[in-house]
């Protein structure tokens, strides 16, 4: 079986059991997760942090946007660019607009970021060692190639497994922030 078709399926089982769970129930996992991750050094020591606009049964990131804001860092949010994702600085969560896949996104009056510390990805599965099962369209992945910031993904604890199939252009993260607490990639 190609590493496509693993990825395919088990991306499709993960997908579904994270939306069999109850909106109540990852409400409260995101709310833990947002606390773990605000008690951390990387994210503390971090002034521009790109973070993901929530979609679906995803860990729900409106709490560690508005905490960005508050705390008076710079609060990067992607947007899709000739088939690339760009971070652009957001100053109000007003200031954003349905972009590709129906996804908010920063307007294009928006300026684009020159420096990340730390990059919040999302996921739909992970392993201890940091393989990411993305959504499939590569788009993290090309712009993780890139970038030496610190990559963390948020995720529920049973979307973590013992081993994702990767491709080369995969790129591992080097932290795991779940409602357990944080796990450094191994």
């Amino acid at each position: 079986m190609s590493v496509d078709i693993e990825k395919a399926a088990l991306r499709k089982h993960f997908l579904e059991k994270r939306d069999a769970v109850s909106a109540d129930l990852r409400e409260i996992s995101s709310i833990k997760i947002y606390n773990h991750l605000k008690q951390s050094d990387l994210y503390k020591h971090s002034q521009n942090i790109s973070c993901y606009f929530p979609i679906g049964s995803e860990v729900n990131t409106h709490s560690i946007m508005s905490d960005i804001l508050a705390n008076g860092k710079n609060l990067l949010l992607p947007t899709v660019v000739n088939n690339d994702l760009e971070f652009r600085i957001v100053t109000d969560i007003k200031k954003l607009e349905k972009g590709h896949f129906d996804i908010m996104e920063p307007r294009d009056d928006c300026k684009k970021s020159e420096e990340i510390d730390c990059v919040i990805v999302p996921t739909v599965a992970v392993s201890k060692s940091g393989t990411r099962l993305g959504y499939g369209s590569g788009y993290y992945d090309k712009f993780l190639s890139r970038t030496n910031a610190i990559k963390i993904t948020l995720t529920y604890s049973t979307q973590i497994v013992g081993s994702i199939p990767s491709d080369s252009h995969d790129v591992n993260m080097d932290w795991i922030v779940t409602e357990e607490g944080i796990i450094k990639s191994s």
